[in-house]
């Protein structure tokens, strides 16, 4: 399951976004979204989770935890569809 993180503080790395969910278990990927200019984080990213289950647990305990002074959105992604 894909999940969507936003309001990530912007001096949060790609390595401890990693770190808070592998408390919850595998993941396939975790990706922060980097500004291609200046490459600062935008503030979201995406992590990937092969157990439905682990995503399910992730969300629900990490959803409006506070990181960093900010309080972390955490839902599933939603498919870009195509027009």
């Amino acid at each position: 399951m894909k999940l969507l993180i936003r309001n990530i503080a912007r001096n949060t790395s790609e390595e401890e976004l990693r770190t808070l969910f592998e408390e919850f278990g595998t993941l396939q990927s975790c990706t922060l979204v980097l500004d291609k200019e200046t490459g600062e984080s935008k503030g979201f990213g995406f992590v990937e989770m092969p157990k439905i289950g682990d995503a399910k647990l992730a969300i629900k305990k990490l959803n409006g935890k506070e990181i960093d002074g900010c309080k972390l959105r955490v839902k599933k992604a939603e498919d870009k569809t195509a027009d």
